[in-house]
C-alpha cells in the first residue's frame, strides 16, 4: 500500500485518467474529490462489499432453486 500525505488542494494521479484531490479536512475527516472517466465505477468500499455479498446470496438462491427443479 502506498501512503501519501496531501494538503487540501493537492492532487494524486492514478495513471493518465484519474485524479484524487483533497478538497477539505475537518477533524478526523477528509473530503476528497475524484475525477475519472465515466467508464470507471467508483464506490465506497462498504457499498462495494454489500453488492458482492448480495450477489453471492442471489447466486446461492438460484443454485438452490435449480437443485429443487432437478430433483423433480
Amino acid at each position: 500500500m502506498l501512503v501519501l500525505t496531501r494538503r487540501p488542494g493537492e492532487v494524486i494521479k492514478i495513471g493518465d485518467d484519474i485524479e484524487i484531490m483533497v478538497v477539505a479536512t475537518k477533524g478526523d475527516q477528509v473530503k476528497i474529490g475524484i475525477k475519472a472517466p465515466k467508464t470507471v465505477e467508483i464506490l465506497r468500499k462498504e457499498v462495494h462489499d454489500q453488492i458482492i455479498n448480495e450477489n453471492q446470496l442471489a447466486s446461492q438462491d438460484i443454485t438452490n432453486i435449480l437443485k429443487i427443479f432437478r430433483e423433480k
